[in-house]
């Protein structure tokens, strides 16, 4: 389903949670979707934190590799990276959004801690330039990795000769591009 026609009601009926129960917890959907998000944060922060402890050092295409596995394990986090933040954001009480934000610059912050960890060279300018590329890349990598069967069928009636791309792929070229080590 789209993230426009899931409803309350819809969650309850694929949880075992009444939708008095959820209202407890959750006054909107959005709530929940950031609740799922701050989830997938966390857990990726797991993984990013064990590539930062389980290593002495990696060259750049060995950290490219790493991140693109922990992010290929991802496809919840990159799902809702694809769907409309603004209204999610807008329509959640503060208190969701402030925990998902926690999360979210958890990420970021380790992202920089390999980068000062196993690109020691890269000034704080090119770590900065490194983030605002790269976290805005994971908000699309979600559509060109999982094609539906009439998405395929549409580019091939349009004539668009595209190429399939894993997350591992698309990741670790963006990665390698970002650290120059192509």
């Amino acid at each position: 389903m789209s993230f426009k026609e899931i409803t309350l009601k819809e969650i309850g009926a694929v949880t075992s949670f009444t939708r008095t129960s959820i209202y407890n917890y959750f006054q909107t959907k959005e709530e929940i979707f950031l609740a799922l998000f701050e989830r997938e944060y966390d857990r990726w922060n797991e993984s990013l934190t064990s590539v930062l402890v389980e290593n002495e050092q990696l060259s750049r295409r060995e950290l490219a590799e790493k991140i693109a596995e922990s992010l290929n394990e991802r496809g919840q986090l990159l799902k809702l990276l694809s769907t409309n933040h603004f209204d999610m954001e807008a329509n959640s009480r503060q208190k969701f959004l402030v925990s998902f934000k926690r999360s979210y610059g958890a990420s970021m912050g380790n992202i920089c801690k390999l980068l000062d960890k196993f690109v020691p060279e890269m000034s704080a300018t090119q770590k900065q330039n490194f983030i605002y590329r790269f976290f805005p890349f994971m908000f699309g990598i979600y559509p060109y990795t999982y094609v539906t069967d009439k998405q395929r069928a549409a580019m091939e009636e349009a004539g668009l000769d595209y190429v399939y791309l894993s997350v591992y792929e698309l990741t670790l070229n963006c990665i390698l591009g970002l650290l120059d080590a192509e």
